[in-house]
């Protein structure tokens, strides 16, 4: 079988062959695994990118003496890890330790003298359910891996990358639209809350008039019997008669006019009452989409996260949503109520490990938000108060500015 084309990089006096032969592969078979600098280095970007999470390699390579790793950016990381995937040195020996330590059951999985069949089937069986790092790592450095095997299996994780990409753009335009959708509803809920309170003062105002119009009545009538019996004496019994007669329609018809006033600003109130219980359960079912598609959608929304993440105060049957957006988006994520039932004295501790401190202005105690201002300056941290204990505020701050938490304050 003929030798397949190889690749040269400039400034390199050896090729390096992007892929071995079959028979090469079979005569490996039995040979101990590849390391990265024995693999082409075509696929060094790949693997480093697949295979490694990017805090494991900035912690390789702060180990092998690259002390400026900890503030370079993720993609100044990764090229210098794909550099070191392709020498000899005590940092890729390193690399290769955590690679195989991370994908330790993959491998482990994989029998040595597996034919290239095996592998096929083991790849195809972890690629449909979405089990793609340890395998690619476990069949890229198998010794019996041929090199039609290694170019399939490169290829479908390089196209891979391109669908996640996609997908994850269509799940933050439509995270973006659910957003939209929860603020309008918190602002119309907030609009029929007015209303309604309106509506409840009105009626308290008319309940509390309709009882003067009552005692009004009870003393009017009181003081027209004692009339009544003091001119009992001084007039015919016929004269009494028209008077009451008179006067009682009169009477009537202010009563009549009070209930039914009455009964019209109750009826208001009722239909407002009910319209704003619609609108909370429109707010819990449109909260509780938005948790959904978070938990369906995690894998292919991960963002670097820039440290961790302390939020206090909120309400803490929404804790489970806030920490689950959170691991979706690859931050680690603090939470503490505030005081409600997390005491105060652990604030410092906590604001000590976190990078941003964040705070719902709506549900937070005063004594809670001088200790993290306070300690937040003394410490040089950054906060970031937010509009309300939604989801929605929150989410609305880990998602602005490509991932960003929002600027200091």
């Amino acid at each position: 079988m003929p030798t397949l084309p190889r690749l040269t990089l400039p400034g390199l006096s050896n090729p390096t062959p992007i892929f071995t032969t079959n028979t090469q592969a079979q005569e490996r078979a039995n040979s101990q695994r590849l390391r990265t600098w024995d693999i082409a280095s075509t696929f060094h970007c790949s693997i480093i990118g697949t295979c490694l999470t990017t805090g494991e390699l900035r912690q390789i390579l702060l180990k092998s003496g690259q002390d400026d790793a900890r503030t370079t950016s993720d993609h100044a990381l990764h090229g210098r890890g794909v550099r070191l995937a392709g020498q000899r040195d005590q940092g890729a020996k390193m690399l290769n330790k955590a690679l195989d330590k991370r994908h330790e059951t993959s491998i482990k999985r994989i029998s040595r003298n597996a034919t290239e069949q095996e592998l096929r089937e083991i790849w195809r069986e972890s690629f449909d359910r979405g089990d793609i790092a340890g395998p690619y790592w476990a069949l890229m450095s198998h010794p019996g891996s041929s090199a039609g095997l290694i170019r399939d299996i490169f290829g479908e994780v390089h196209m891979l990358s391109h669908l996640v990409g996609s997908a994850s753009r269509l799940d933050i335009a439509r995270l973006t639209q659910l957003e939209k959708a929860l603020e309008q509803a918190h602002e119309k809920a907030a609009r029929q809350e007015q209303r309604l309170k309106a509506a409840a003062d009105e009626r308290i105002d008319q309940q509390h008039y309709i009882r003067q119009l009552e005692e009004r009545l009870i003393r009017a009538e009181a003081a027209a019997s004692a009339i009544q019996q003091a001119s009992t004496k001084r007039r015919p019994a016929p004269e009494r008669a028209e008077a009451e007669d008179t006067r009682a329609p009169h009477l009537g018809k202010q009563l009549a006019e009070m209930e039914e006033k009455h009964s019209v600003l109750q009826h208001a109130f009722d239909q407002l009452q009910d319209l704003n219980h619609a609108v909370l359960r429109e707010n819990k079912a449109l909260e509780t989409a938005i948790a959904a598609h978070l938990q369906t959608h995690a894998e292919s929304v991960k963002v670097p996260a820039n440290g961790p993440v302390l939020y206090v105060g909120g309400r803490r049957n929404l804790f489970d949503h806030l920490r689950a957006y959170a691991e979706s988006r690859n931050v680690d994520l603090l939470l503490h109520d505030g005081g409600m039932e997390d005491s105060t004295t652990l604030l410092p501790a906590l604001i000590g490990q976190a990078q941003t401190v964040l705070f719902p202005v709506d549900h937070i105690s005063h004594s809670a938000v001088g200790i993290l201002k306070r300690h937040c300056r003394e410490q040089g941290k950054s906060y970031l108060p937010l509009r309300s204990a939604g989801l929605a505020s929150f989410l609305a701050a880990l998602t602005g500015a490509g991932g960003a938490y929002g600027k200091p304050t």
